[in-house]
């Protein structure tokens, strides 16, 4: 079995971690069901150039200049010759061909990818201080670059120096944390681990790896704990830890 290749984006943290929410869910399935795989990275700036050469499919919506816009992750397998565009079409791919160790268990797919677009529709209004801090872990022509491409749909200013600006992310996971009450187990399904539980544990990651210090700590104590530690088992789960 030939490695697959993950498409993911160059920052400037110490050790180039993944620190994207989207390409970190991959990340995460492929870990999780010991596919072996390589990254590829690419500058935030040189996104659509790059994804484009590789005949990736753009998102269907354009830029300010009337371009295709195309993102970030992309999968490209070449066992198969598939190459495949967001995270959630990914895990399904993954899913269908290599279906050890399922991430949708009990046929979950349709429940999960609801979640999926009612986590992302919560955590919206809580963008602004992340995609402040995000910026700042990007080379000056990509975080030029970034900061124009999204304040067209989260509008500047990005806060980041007031507690209030957190505020609406703490609202998010008051709400996330009673999806995870509604069950007896550690998981969002219970006892079976899934993507909705990589959901949540990869904008985590994101959080924790752009944050300051003392802005992690601050997430970290919300709901009692609950989010370093659901971070924990899912990197244990995904064979990260």
């Amino acid at each position: 079995m030939q490695p697959l290749v993950l498409y993911d984006i160059l920052s400037e943290l110490p050790g180039n971690d993944s620190w994207s929410p989207s390409p970190i869910k991959p990340r995460f399935v492929l870990r999780y069901k010991n596919i072996p795989f390589v990254t590829l990275w690419v500058e935030y700036a040189e996104i659509s150039i790059a994804m484009k050469s590789i005949g990736s499919t753009p998102i269907g919506r354009k830029d300010r200049h009337g371009s295709d816009v195309y993102t970030i992750p992309v999968l490209s397998d070449p066992n198969t010759g598939a190459i495949i565009t967001d995270s959630l079409e990914i895990a399904s791919y993954l899913e269908k061909t290599y279906p050890e160790k399922p991430i949708f268990p009990n046929n979950s797919e349709p429940l999960i990818r609801a979640l999926d677009s009612t986590h992302f529709s919560l955590i919206l209004p809580a963008f602004k201080p992340l995609f402040a801090r995000s910026a700042e872990i990007l080379s000056p022509a990509s975080g030029k670059f970034f900061t124009e491409a999204r304040s067209a749909n989260v509008p500047l200013p990005w806060g980041v120096g007031h507690d209030d600006d957190w505020d609406p992310l703490e609202k998010t996971y008051n709400t996330v944390y009673e999806w995870y009450q509604k069950t007896d187990g550690k998981w969002i399904m219970g006892d079976a681990f899934s993507y909705a539980d990589i959901i949540i544990a990869s904008f985590l990651l994101w959080h924790k790896r752009i944050a300051k210090e003392d802005e992690w700590a601050r997430i970290s104590s919300w709901n009692e704990g609950k989010w370093a530690q659901l971070l924990a088992d899912v990197e244990q789960e995904c064979n990260l830890a």
